[in-house]
């Protein structure tokens, strides 16, 4: 009798063990989220609270925020903030430009929505304040900014990332949290395009605004639109195969109005202490931004210069070349000395250069000179392939990555800019540093860095492109 127990149990032993091998060896298929159809609407408390710097940091930070309709006039309340709790005794209350934003005949954005803008004008340089946005009764909470310094040599660093677009809330917001939280102190947050996949779709809009939080509220944004920020708002567009900016751009982000006629708030430049800041739709009128880029650029009086558009002039995956835009853009890169363009639109990593010449780099070594630096990276969960060749293209390609989520923390101190790399989990996986030569011409600096490989294992989880 006892003998017959000890082989029932064994077998039934046996048997949970093949139960959880066979378990443990089935494919995992990915659950996407549902999200409530009325979960990104807007109410009568202040939502999507953005800021966004002025052509002069030190003196100008414009915040937006959106309600609903019911709210017609709205208030924001900025004071220099200190220790103690009663610091909004010393500030002052601004009424809010507001703008209506009706686009329930928009498919996907389906919304009626009031967007309210203020500019904080003749503010102190190097300056902490605190603000609140509301309609006077509905308030938020305190949010806090620095304003830029105006002494030359000041050192601060940003953050750039490539394509959000796709999984912004899923995945996206890790990584920027994780950029936040590596770089608490950055003074504001580029976005290289594509920051949602569909350009009027309200909830990924709202997803966006979601996942980075606060972080919207306290860091600058200095967005330039991809070529998901463009598509048909109606049927007549779709016939006559036309593509409009994202309705929800320009009203939820207020940003320096020195671009080109017609290309407002998506071409368009900031001074940030040493350093201009461009911003270049590489989606249209490409020939206009070059005529106005190249007098931004004649009249830069920054010691560097940071462009940023969404298409790169060296791609990272193949079959993705710009040869137009690199033909027409690159020569006035080369002439003026841009010292490094952040792009998106491959969702792989490449980091490369081009020589400070000749279109021709001669030699890797650790220290070099160098023309302008070029970046492509991806910071959402879509991924692509890693390819092309950019020495046929006159330029070198020095650093690659696949499937790996990046954010990428650049710091500017005087005569040196640093470039810092981070994967979503916090690692450092690529930097350089660039040092500024008497003459203009950078010299080039790698840094090494123990980094996951290049080429990283393919993404098993079956994601829809």
């Amino acid at each position: 009798m006892i003998r017959k127990i000890s082989r029932s149990a064994s077998f039934l032993f046996l048997l949970m063990l093949i139960s959880t091998f066979s378990f443990s060896q089935e494919k995992r298929v990915y659950k996407e989220p549902k999200f409530h159809t009325e979960w990104s609407k807007p109410s009568e408390y202040p939502d999507r609270i953005v800021l966004n710097f002025g052509q002069n940091p030190g003196r100008e930070v414009n915040v937006t925020w959106r309600t609903d309709a019911s709210i017609t006039q709205a208030f924001a309340e900025i004071a220099i903030a200190s220790a103690a709790p009663k610091f909004w005794k010393n500030g002052e209350t601004l009424k809010a430009k507001t703008e209506v934003l009706d686009a329930r005949e928009i498919q996907d954005a389906e919304v009626l929505a009031h967007y309210h803008s203020v500019e904080f004008q003749n503010l102190l340089p190097d300056t902490i304040y605190a603000y609140r946005v509301g309609d006077g009764e509905r308030w938020s909470e305190w949010f806090q900014f620095r304003t830029a310094s105006e002494k030359s040599g000041e050192k601060f660093s940003f953050l750039y990332v490539g394509d959000a677009q796709n999984y912004v809330l899923e995945l996206w917001s890790r990584l920027i949290r994780e950029g936040f939280r590596t770089a608490p102190d950055a003074k504001f947050f580029i976005h290289a395009g594509d920051l949602i996949n569909s350009a009027h779709r309200e909830q990924e809009w709202h997803e966006w605004f979601t996942a980075g939080g606060f972080i919207h509220s306290m860091i600058p944004s200095f967005p330039t639109p991809g070529n998901h920020e463009y598509r048909a708002k109606n049927q007549e567009e779709v016939n006559q195969k036309q593509r409009s900016l994202s309705v929800q751009w320009r009203p939820q982000f207020t940003l320096p109005l020195n671009g080109p006629k017609g290309l407002e708030e998506t071409v368009y430049y900031m001074d940030y202490q040493d350093v201009r800041v461009i911003s270049l739709d590489s989606n249209r009128d490409q020939v206009i931004q070059a005529v106005w880029l190249e007098e931004v650029l004649k009249t830069n009086p920054k010691k560097w210069t940071v462009l940023t558009y969404h298409h790169p002039l060296f791609s990272a995956s193949n079959g993705r070349d710009n040869v137009e835009l690199r033909e027409l853009w690159k020569p006035i890169f080369d002439k003026y000395r841009v010292d490094i363009a952040l792009q998106g639109h491959d969702h792989a990593y490449a980091r490369g250069r081009v020589s400070p010449g000749e279109n021709v780099m001669e030699g890797v070594n650790l220290k070099d000179q160098t023309g302008t630096v070029y970046v492509v990276s991806v910071s959402g969960g879509k991924m692509y392939d890693i390819g092309d060749d950019w020495t046929a293209k006159g330029g070198q390609r020095d650093r690659i990555a696949e499937n790996t989520q990046l954010f990428q923390v650049i710091t500017v101190e005087g005569d040196r800019m640093k470039y810092e790399s981070y994967t979503a989990i916090g690692e450092l996986y690529d930097a350089f540093e660039l040092v500024k030569g008497k003459n203009g011409i950078n010299e080039f600096i790698e840094l090494r860095v123990n980094a996951v490989p290049e080429k990283t294992h393919k993404n098993t989880i079956p994601y829809k492109d």
